[in-house]
């Protein structure tokens, strides 16, 4: 496919030396901006940027300056948002999971189960969002992540009137911002599988905020999981999704203390966005 032959190309076009430029250019351009504060004496830190932005120092640039704005838009959900203050929700209720493998291209693979598994009343829809920005906070720290990109699972089954509530067009509205416009990870597909007749509601709802770059990338299996089979093999993927890889045994339970030991990492980054004037 494109994306595999690009993505090989990528890998092999990143010399030393495009490194060294991009970092040398970002700096200046981070440098020479008091709006914004971001740490530039990490390259490791830096490189969460470039990576996504196949080095251009601009584009990396431009993304700090989006995320930055985002984190001040939504400063009352994110504002030195820590894992233990979403600890209930990872431990307890299996709304988001991870799987323990990557896929056949080295992609990250998150589950959201949105669907009768989620009690709302449990998680809210603002309490789901902190959650996956908690996570992404922990995936930006790996470089085969950075360069591979992650691939979304999102789960429907039993999807009712509750959850349907609880993706609102202000969620939807906020969920998709983020995603379009302040996370470095590349996400490279989104895949919708179980989804009832209902579901149709919640993409009325979702539709109108996304944009053509993330559309393609949206594909809808129901209950076919062949149909997912021709995105992720089989081999790939766990029986929950008729794989030959064993029954899920694991949640966020089990991923919690994962993003607990970048607890460090997570604090730095709170310090990070718009300068105050």
């Amino acid at each position: 496919m494109l994306s595999d032959i690009l993505t090989r190309r990528y890998v092999s076009s990143t010399t030393p030396e495009v490194v060294e430029q991009g970092l040398k250019e970002l700096r200046t351009l981070l440098d020479a901006d008091k709006t914004i504060r971001y740490r530039t004496d990490d390259d490791d830190f830096l490189l969460i940027f470039l990576r996504p932005t196949k080095f251009y120092a601009q584009s990396a640039y431009e993304l700090m300056k989006r995320i930055a704005e985002f984190r001040e838009k939504y400063k009352d959900l994110l504002g030195g948002l820590l894992p233990e203050h979403e600890k209930d929700a990872f431990v307890n209720h299996n709304v988001v999971n991870v799987l323990t493998n990557r896929d056949h291209k080295g992609r990250r693979v998150l589950i959201v189960n949105c669907g009768g598994s989620w009690d709302t009343s449990k998680v809210t829809s603002d309490q789901l969002f902190r959650i996956f920005y908690l996570i992404h906070l922990g995936a930006i720290l790996e470089p085969e992540t950075q360069v591979r990109g992650t691939v979304v699972i999102m789960d429907y089954k039993g999807l009712g009137m509750k959850q349907v509530a609880a993706l609102s067009p202000s969620f939807s509205m906020k969920l998709l911002s983020f995603i379009q416009d302040a996370m470095p990870l590349r996400l490279k597909e989104i895949h919708m599988v179980n989804n009832p007749m209902i579901f149709s509601i919640v993409w009325k709802i979702f539709k109108p905020f996304i944009r053509e770059k993330l559309n393609k990338r949206i594909f809808f299996h129901s209950s076919k999981m062949s149909s997912l089979h021709s995105y992720i093999p089989k081999s790939h993927l766990p029986k929950n999704y008729d794989g030959d890889l064993p029954l899920i045994d694991y949640s966020g339970k089990d991923w919690y203390p994962v993003i607990e030991e970048h607890v460090d990492h997570i604090q730095k980054w709170n310090t990070y966005g718009l300068v105050k004037e």
